[in-house]
């Protein structure tokens, strides 16, 4: 497929697209809109940055065209539900482009901000709605959306959600929705209880496969710096001070790690930001805008964003904790060398952390390049691991449990658990009890039972090929909004 017009889509979408300067499409796109604009269920294995949003948004638009009709009060006609806030509103901002021609309206339904605005904005109902699980069954709680004349359906990340603990809650609003409708669900990898959830929600399905999660793009340069724990703030700061750093992001395991990297670098006289599930709503989307403008150049995150911020320009992704799940290492470092850049990533490995990079390695099936620069006899290896934080069955854990980064995941056997335990830090207070996104935040640790390469055999089903994305960069404009005021 050389070009986004052999689909067929709509003049209107054609059109976006051009100015979306969208060239050609990628494997994802390739394999997926063309079964999708027939109506067919379609299951989708495809890590970030391929070209998902693109390959179930445009079909979908084109079918809205085909069919035009008035949403129904409190009714939606497309339902997408995604794992974090971030990728919620990109989902939202990529419809509204492909659409801006269609006098599309829209919505967002996410946690952290006031219910009612977005009550207000579905009341005449909307053609998309783009939510988090737990926000969207307070609404229809609420009886502020009803889910009786959702066409489409779109899972996007679904490994993601089980790992966050949504699938009782995704189970749920899937009861609600009409038997007749259209699903696209997409994974990154397809472990058994996520096969199980996509059997029971879509009926005979398509299924596409490109990028398995073990595969790192060849344009990332890689490499391991072995450091004392207590010596991982001044080297992250000599990097940052001696690489040519157009944006740098920084991955931390903890939400209180994240503070005080920030606070670390601030006194290295590095101007940083955080983002996780602490922040308030403004202050994620205030310190993204911030980061896509340049105006902050480093962000240190913890893994909600790994699949939740998509930026251009990311030079540098530093693992200042290593991951001690090792898919999660591709999805980090897949935030850089996107749109055909380059990126370099860099890891600082603690003794406490070399079983992780073992299992990496593993995983991969590459042997990084290292430097040592450690103290010669020192033995410091950090905080030992937590006692208490031991796995737990998927489905045996309430939500309420689920607030703070390094609480034990539901998919938490086979794991090994990281260092310092979860969060590091005393609980911190949850004053909205109901179900918001806000409160379920990355995975955590997982016991050592299994290596890498157990990971990498489950990576291994049902997943071919290597997709980058093809597409020339934006340009520097905002498309006009169609969307509703919230």
């Amino acid at each position: 497929m050389t070009s986004f017009q052999e689909f067929g889509l709509a003049d209107p979408i054609t059109r976006a697209l051009k100015e979306e300067n969208y060239t050609t499409p990628t494997p994802i796109q390739a394999q997926t809109i063309p079964i999708a604009i027939t109506g067919k269920d379609v299951i989708g294995i495809a890590q970030t940055g391929t070209g998902k949003t693109a390959s179930f948004a445009l079909p979908i638009l084109h079918r809205l065209l085909e069919n035009r009709i008035k949403p129904q009060p409190k009714h939606c006609r497309v339902l997408v539900l995604s794992p974090t806030r971030e990728l919620s509103g990109q989902i939202l901002e990529s419809f509204n482009a492909y659409g801006r021609h269609m006098h599309l309206t829209s919505t967002l339904a996410i946690g952290g901000v006031p219910m009612g605005r977005q009550v207000r904005s579905l009341m005449p109902g909307v053609d998309v709605l783009v939510a988090t699980p737990g926000r969207l069954i307070d609404l229809v709680q609420s009886n502020g959306l009803k889910l009786g004349a959702v066409e489409f359906l779109v899972l996007d990340e679904a490994d993601r959600m089980l790992d966050m603990g949504f699938i009782n809650d995704i189970r749920k609003i899937v009861a609600k929705l009409p038997i007749k409708r259209q699903t696209l669900f997409f994974s990154a990898t397809m472990p058994k209880d996520i096969a199980e959830l996509a059997e029971s929600m879509l009926k005979d399905p398509a299924r596409v496969a490109v990028t398995p999660v073990a595969s790192t793009v060849e344009r990332i340069a890689q490499r391991v710096i072995h450091v004392d724990h207590s010596a991982k703030p001044t080297i992250l700061a000599q990097i940052l001070k001696s690489e040519n750093v157009n944006r740098a992001l920084i991955f931390t395991r903890t939400k209180h790690g994240a503070d005080k990297v920030v606070k670390g670098l601030e006194r290295a006289g590095i101007r940083a930001d955080a983002i996780h599930g602490n922040k308030s709503q403004n202050h994620r989307e205030r310190t993204l805008a911030n980061f896509r403008t340049g105006e902050i150049k480093t962000l240190v995150a913890t893994d909600i964003a790994a699949r939740g911020i998509d930026v251009d320009g990311i030079t540098h992704v530093v693992n200042f904790d290593l991951p001690n799940i090792p898919e999660t290492y591709v999805h980090r470092i897949g935030r850089t060398a996107r749109a055909g850049a380059e990126g370099i990533a860099i890891s600082l490995c603690s003794g406490e952390e070399m079983a992780y990079l073992r299992d990496i390695e593993k995983l991969i099936r590459v042997t990084l390049p290292k430097e040592d620069r450690r103290t010669p006899g020192r033995n410091d290896v950090g905080p030992p691991p937590s006692q208490n934080r031991g796995g737990q069955n998927r489905n045996s854990r309430p939500a309420a449990s689920r607030s703070n980064d390094g609480a034990p995941s539901q998919n938490a056997r086979n794991r090994r658990r990281p260092p310092g335990g979860g969060n590091g830090s005393a609980p911190q207070p949850n004053r909205d009890h109901s179900r918001h996104e806000n409160t379920r935040h990355e995975p955590a640790a997982r016991p050592a039972a299994q290596s890498g390469s157990n990971a990498a055999s489950t990576t291994k089903e049902g997943m071919q090929g290597v997709a980058f994305l093809h597409r020339e960069s934006r340009p520097n404009t905002t498309p006009n909004r169609t969307q509703r005021p919230r």
